[in-house]
């Protein structure tokens, strides 16, 4: 395994930590690989009874690494989009600074999200000419509620830690400096009780949603072949590089 995610283990829990600060632990093929590896091996365990999700360098995740190549194309994301959905143990993430894309969608998954007070999160689908991920536009809805849901999917609005806690995204808010601790604390008092009770009451929470993200990632994944590369991405990826605003209206 490569520095691009830390793993520590004490008490029953897992820390997985994304490790690219340079990069605001940007999302890339090698990472994709290494959080569906450790998710697995996680689930396997029965020494693990938590999942703790963090990024280093005062960053959750800024979402996909659109400089990186993706010669292998879709198969590290779908091998770790499937260990997230499928994790069987409590999750829980802390989140701070920037969680945009996949440093979003990946904590609607987790059972508990604290966030830090520098949080800026960010759901940018519309505004890349694309369409949402990782199941996300089931679990966006299933977390908040549908029009709270739409309104964030609609306007890709920056949303800070008092609106994360506002409309139900993230169950605390902690000083930046206290997140991590504070979500270590939570997770040690859930592992000590015993793996198989977590894996049931996990498996009874996660019942009712089970046909809801498959279908969500079914369709996502319909909508996504169909937006990549077109006229409006392409012109929305140019803008990005170009620090501009993108002009949809001309295309």
């Amino acid at each position: 395994m490569s520095d691009v995610l830390i793993r520590s283990f004490v008490d029953g829990v897992q820390l997985l930590t994304l490790n690219r600060p340079e990069r605001k632990n940007a999302l890339n093929s090698e990472l994709f690989k290494e959080i569906g590896v450790a998710l697995d091996e996680a689930r396997e365990n029965d020494s693990v009874g938590v999942v703790v999700l963090a990024g280093a360098g005062g960053n959750f995740c800024s979402g996909m690494d659109l400089t990186a190549s993706y010669d292998e194309g879709s198969a590290p994301f779908d091998r770790c989009e499937e260990a997230v959905v499928t994790f069987d143990k409590p999750m829980l993430a802390a989140v701070d600074g920037a969680a945009i894309g996949g440093g979003a969608t990946i904590p609607f998954h987790c059972d508990i999200v604290y966030v830090g007070e520098s949080l800026r999160m960010r759901l940018p689908f519309v505004n890349l000419g694309l369409a949402p991920e990782f199941a996300s536009s089931y679990m966006l809805q299933a977390n908040i509620g549908a029009r709270r849901a739409a309104e964030l999917m609609y306007t890709a609005e920056w949303i800070d830690a008092a609106r994360a806690l506002e409309v139900g995204i993230a169950n605390q808010v902690f000083q930046d400096g206290e997140l991590l601790g504070r979500t270590l604390d939570k997770a040690r008092e859930i592992a000590k009780w015993p793996v198989n009770s977590l894996r049931e009451t996990k498996r009874t929470l996660r019942l009712a949603h089970r046909v809801g993200i498959e279908n969500a990632r079914k369709a996502e994944k319909e909508a996504m072949l169909r937006q990549a590369g077109s006229p409006e991405n392409i012109e929305a990826i140019k803008a990005f590089i170009e620090r501009r605003d993108p002009n949809f209206r001309d295309l």
